[in-house]
């Protein structure tokens, strides 16, 4: 009787009730869960040459023992066994540890295969595993899967390999023949027989680019099939904006775009002539202008006789944006208002009917904008800065006071472009990759922790010349878990080292936000000199006269993080310096350190933080709206993700995709995500 791929693992040969609790305690219970289960390492038991192995690499070695075995206990549970070793022209020691009981095995003579690291300089191997006898039945590959303890890989395996056999040629291929051919990527079932019992290297190297593109193109097919669904049921405003008195309006700026900004803003404008509503992500660098083109943007609407909106998380960043965005518009007839939690009774009633008559054309606030009560004349275009500070809901509840409005949405937290594409694949994005002429790079420094003295003298230097100063800390108070600097502390010492010259501010994320805005309105104006602060300084504050921060326990945080704490300063025409005082115990530290370093970019920063870290840490697993693939990797399959991103771009376009059986597979599961189910993303 033939057994089905779709029916219970204890339907499998050889699946009793123990294995059949083990295999649940592991998230399977199909037989097509356990043939998609997949190994996350392979362990290659080739025989190897030491004389063309490198230092501390796994290998596998063929020898004749040549001395006896000798145990040393260190400890109750603990020892270690060692032997010579002969393997080709090499005399070696071999060392085994916690495993005494094989001195009753051992003896000069035996043929033994051995598998571990092998040190070089020492001329030692660190076995791991142990065989009696020369390597003959063993696989060159055996695949190393995630058992959580549960189950023996070699039981594991062998229920594997009856499972390929008992379903073989039962599966759905999801990929049609013309991509697989295009590709040479092998079918679903050399893809599994590949994956699971490799005879080489290049089957598994096969066998992950097909499954890697496999989920890379699901994914994909669902992002564009979302996009393409929101833009068909959101049908958006062509905005007729006046061209002419644009022009007039950015060769008033006081300084000149750059190729960067010119780019962003012939996109916006040509999404905002579009019928389909815009929905873009806004990226740039630290200082790379993304308010004036957000200005550009906003009077485009306003000449067409639409209103603008823009929201900021919190008032004193919008307060800024308020400011800068009066003094450039407002000279050409614009009337911008401010809306905030402090903005009270008879000042917000005449801001609010203002507003509803349509004699407010640009209206810039903080969380306050999606109140209830406010009422837009005729809302254009909705921008929301630092938008990953905003929730979802938020964000809907202000599209929807206008009747489809565009929608921009900036940040200035460099994303890495795989990142990018995938967390916002739903959107279009714009990237502003340059940095205004003129500006002077941010000298950055990695000093040891106890060279504090020297950091505060250049402190001292720069305060004396009437800048300001940051200190970064990576908590607020003593923490007996962790031996880093905080806040609290770091703000006494400091305001005792410059008692009776500067004044010392201390700001942390448990101060009320009228507190946080009053201590960094106080730090804006110049009554406070040198503030001590947590990341909440991280986002958007503008304050160019502080020319020197100081970030203690530099290796708490990330490269982006880092990049971004760092653009606190060199906002003003004076040379900026950055100490990061950290001692990082681990290579990976050290090169974060060596880094930040070595470049102000923070799209290059970002995306080594990727490659360092990972796309979880980075944004953050739960946070980041960052899919778990099985087998594709952000960093080292970006290719992929591109391709992947052209092929369903042009799939989704083409009538054969929406008609053809060779395509059925993947239809159904586009059908089964919800992605062309009403189009309205967020």
């Amino acid at each position: 009787m033939t057994v089905s791929i779709h029916e219970p693992i204890t339907n499998l040969k050889g699946v009793g009730k123990v294995a059949s609790e083990q295999f649940e305690s592991l998230g399977i219970s199909t037989i097509e869960d356990l043939v998609m289960t997949f190994p996350y390492r392979h362990e290659d038991f080739r025989l190897k040459d030491l004389s063309e192995t490198p230092h501390n690499e796994r290998v596998t070695i063929e020898g004749r023992v040549e001395s006896e075995p000798s145990v040393l206990y260190l400890g109750k549970k603990r020892s270690r066994l060692q032997l010579r070793l002969l393997t080709g022209h090499h005399l070696i020691k071999a060392v085994f540890f916690n495993q005494h009981y094989l001195k009753e095995r051992l003896a000069p003579g035996m043929i033994v295969t051995v598998t571990g690291k092998w040190d070089r300089g020492r001329q030692v191997i660190n076995v791991s595993n142990f065989k009696d006898g020369p390597k003959t039945e063993q696989a060159d590959f055996e695949p190393v899967y995630s058992l959580k303890a549960v189950m023996q890989q070699k039981t594991f395996r062998r229920f594997m390999r009856s499972a390929l056999d008992t379903v073989a040629g039962q599966y759905d291929e999801t990929l049609p023949q013309d991509i697989r051919e295009a590709y040479r990527l092998p079918s679903i079932g050399e893809a599994l027989e590949m994956i699971h019992f490799p005879t080489n290297p290049a089957d598994v190297k096969q066998a992950r680019r097909r499954f890697a593109y496999e989920e890379l193109l699901l994914f994909q097919l669902k992002m564009q099939g979302m996009k393409k669904a929101r833009k068909e049921a959101e049908k958006g405003q062509a905005i007729e904006y006046e061209l002419s008195r644009l022009k007039r309006f950015i060769d008033t700026l006081p300084f000149e775009l750059t190729n960067a900004q010119k780019r962003v803003v012939n996109e916006l404008c040509a999404e905002l002539k579009s019928p389909i509503r815009m929905n873009r992500l806004l990226q740039g660098d630290v200082g790379s202008g993304k308010t004036v083109v957000a200005a550009i943007a906003l009077f485009a609407v306003i000449t067409a006789g639409y209103q603008g909106a823009l929201m900021a998380p919190t008032e004193i960043l919008a307060e800024q944006h308020a400011a800068s965005l009066a003094e450039w518009l407002e000279p050409h007839d614009v009337t911008v208002a401010f809306l905030a939690g402090s903005t009270k009774g008879k000042a917000r009633k005449i801001i609010l009917e203002k507003l509803e008559k349509g004699e407010i054309d640009l209206l810039i606030g903080t969380h306050a904008l999606i109140q209830p009560d406010v009422t837009f004349h005729r809302l254009g275009l909705v921008i929301t800065d630092e938008q990953h500070r905003f929730g979802v809901e938020q964000r809907r509840i202000l599209r929807d006071k206008g009747i489809n409005p565009d929608v921009l949405f900036m940040t200035a937290t460099p994303i890495p472009r795989t990142l990018a594409i995938t967390a916002f694949g739903e959107m279009d994005i714009s990237i502003l990759d340059e940095l205004p002429a003129g500006r002077k790079k941010i000298e950055t420094h990695w000093l040891k922790e106890d060279s504090l003295l020297p950091v505060l003298r250049k402190m001292d230097q720069e305060l004396r010349a009437g800048r300001q100063a940051y200190v970064i800390c990576p908590l607020i108070e003593e923490s007996d878990k962790l031996d880093v600097q905080n806040a609290v502390d770091v703000h006494a010492q400091l305001s005792q080292h410059f008692a009776g010259r500067y004044t010392v501010g201390l700001m942390h994320g448990r101060l009320p936000t009228d507190e946080k805005d009053a201590i960094m309105r106080e730090f804006s104006s110049g009554q406070i000199h040198v503030l001590v602060s947590t990341t909440v300084v991280e986002v958007g504050v503008n304050v160019p006269n502080a020319t020197f921060m100081l970030i203690y326990d530099a290796t708490r945080f990330g490269l982006a993080q880092l990049h971004q704490l760092r653009g606190r300063v060199g906002r003003g025409a004076d040379q900026s310096y950055c100490v990061l005082l950290a001692d990082p115990k681990t290579e990976e530290g050290k090169e974060r350190m060596q880094t930040m370093t070595e470049t102000n970019d923070g799209f290059l920063l970002a995306e080594k933080d990727l490659e360092l870290r990972g796309a979880g840490d980075v944004f953050g697993k739960k946070q980041s709206g960052m899919p778990e693939f099985k087998v594709a990797d952000l960093v080292h399959d970006y290719r992929v993700l591109n391709t992947a991103k052209a092929d369903a771009e042009r799939l989704l376009e083409s009538p054969s995709f929406w008609r053809d059986a060779e395509y059925a597979h993947l239809r159904i599961q586009l059908e089964q995500s919800g992605a062309l189910d009403g189009g309205r993303i967020d």
